[in-house]
C-alpha cells in the first residue's frame, strides 16, 4: 500500500495540442519537471522509467489507484489518466486529478477529419506508385522461382500423363477386341454350332451378367457407368500409381500450381491501375 503522508498537489496534468503535460516536482533537484505523454502508446512504466532517468536519486516510482491497488506498469497512459491516481516517488505519495479533457466542437473535428484526409490522399500519392512497382518485382520474382521449382515437375508429369494415356487407350481397345470376339462367339454358336433354341438362354444371362457388374461398379464408385467418366476414372489410376513409382509429389506440384495462380492474378490485378498511372515508356520496359 502506499505511504500514509499525503502532501498538497505538486503534480499538475495540463493538455498542450491535445497531449497531456504531466508536470512534477524532481525531489533531489528541487526543480519543477514537465513530461509530454502520448497517451495512446506510453505506458505507465514508460512513464516512471522517463521520470527516474530525469532524476538518478528517485530510487521508487509507482502509481497506485485510490482504492491502494497497484497500477500496473503495462497499463496506458491513457487509461490511467481517465481517473485519479496517488503517485509514489520515494517515500512520498501524491494525489492527482487529471483535467476533464475538452471535447473538440464539431466544426473542429470536421475541419481535423479535412486535414487527416488531405494527409493521406497526400501520402497515397507520393508513395503508392512506389509501393506498386516494389510489390510487382516481388511478385514478379516469385512468379520465377515457382515456375523454376515447377519446370521438371511438369516434365515429369507430361511423361506420366503419356504413359498412362497410352495405357488407358490400350485397355479401351483390349475391351473393343473382347466385345468383338464375343460377338463373333455367340453368332457362330448360333448359327454353325447351335440354333437359337439353345443360344437365347445364354445370351439372356450373359446381358444379366453385364447388367450386374454395370451395378457393382455403381455400389463400388458411386458413378453411373458413362464410359467417358470410367475412361477418366482408368486414366487417374495409371496415373496416381505410376507417379508413386517415379516419385512424383501430386500434393506439392498441386500445392505450387496453386501459388503460381494466386500470384499471376495478384500480378494482373497490381497492373491493372499500374497501367493506368506510370509512364508508358516505364511500362514497355517493364513489359
Amino acid at each position: 500500500s502506499p505511504p500514509s503522508p499525503l502532501l498538497p498537489n505538486p503534480v499538475t496534468i495540463n493538455y498542450r495540442h491535445g497531449l497531456p503535460v504531466i508536470t512534477l516536482m524532481l525531489p533531489t533537484r528541487s526543480e519543477r519537471c514537465q513530461f509530454t505523454v502520448k497517451p495512446a502508446l506510453t505506458t505507465v512504466g514508460a512513464f516512471l522509467q522517463d521520470v527516474q532517468r530525469e532524476d538518478k536519486g528517485i530510487e521508487r516510482a509507482e502509481v497506485f489507484a485510490t482504492d491502494g491497488s497497484k497500477v500496473s506498469d503495462a497499463t496506458l497512459m491513457e487509461v490511467l489518466l481517465l481517473n485519479d491516481f496517488k503517485l509514489v516517488i520515494n517515500n512520498t505519495a501524491y494525489s492527482v486529478s487529471p483535467p476533464v479533457k475538452e471535447k473538440l466542437s464539431s466544426e473542429h473535428a470536421t475541419e481535423m477529419e479535412d486535414v487527416k484526409s488531405l494527409v493521406h490522399r497526400l501520402f497515397v500519392a507520393l508513395h503508392l506508385e512506389d509501393h506498386q512497382i516494389r510489390k510487382e518485382r516481388e511478385l514478379l520474382q516469385k512468379v520465377d522461382h515457382l515456375k523454376e521449382e515447377l519446370l521438371p515437375l511438369e516434365q515429369m508429369k507430361a511423361r506420366i500423363m503419356d504413359s498412362a494415356e497410352a495405357k488407358t487407350s490400350r485397355l479401351l481397345w483390349i475391351g473393343l477386341a473382347l466385345m468383338s470376339t464375343q460377338g463373333g462367339a455367340l453368332a457362330w454358336l448360333t448359327w454353325w454350332v447351335y440354333s437359337w433354341d439353345i443360344m437365347e438362354p445364354v445370351t439372356y444371362f450373359i446381358t444379366y451378367g453385364s447388367a450386374m457388374a454395370f451395378y457393382a461398379y455403381f455400389v463400388l464408385t458411386k458413378q453411373d457407368y458413362i464410359y467417358t467418366d470410367a475412361k477418366d476414372r482408368q486414366f487417374l489410376h495409371y496415373f496416381y500409381r505410376k507417379s508413386k513409382t517415379q516419385h512424383f509429389n501430386v500434393a506439392r506440384y498441386n500445392k505450387l500450381k496453386e501459388d503460381l495462380a494466386k500470384a499471376e492474378e495478384s500480378l494482373r490485378r497490381l497492373r491493372q491501375p499500374l497501367h493506368l498511372r506510370l509512364p508508358i515508356q516505364e511500362i514497355n520496359d517493364k513489359d
